[in-house]
């Protein structure tokens, strides 16, 4: 008998799930505390990290560049502009 075929990803696919884990990873934000300033400062880099990946995705889709380069660029943005408000934290109160 012989063995079976296990697919291996394409370096598109690859390059492809990169991007897509790049792009994941920079909208996904810690909620805020529960301070007005905890809520703009989320607010704020909420926006910068929607507009950077949009940036990165049409420079992809309309301008054919690298998805893995996209996909670094991504990553070296969102960890120039971390988190610095203090995320929400459940700390089990009464819902």
């Amino acid at each position: 008998m012989s063995e079976p075929i296990t697919p291996v990803a394409a370096p598109v696919e690859d390059a492809v799930t990169a991007l897509l884990r790049a792009v994941h990873d920079a909208l996904d934000l810690p909620l805020p505390g529960l301070t007005d300033r905890d809520e703009r400062e989320y607010s704020l880099l909420l926006g910068r990290r929607v507009s950077d990946a949009r940036c990165v995705l049409a420079g992809v889709l309309e301008q054919d560049h690298d998805m893995e380069v996209a996909a670094r660029l991504l990553r070296r943005w969102t960890a120039d502009e971390p988190v610095t408000y203090t995320p929400w934290e459940d700390k089990g109160g009464p819902a």
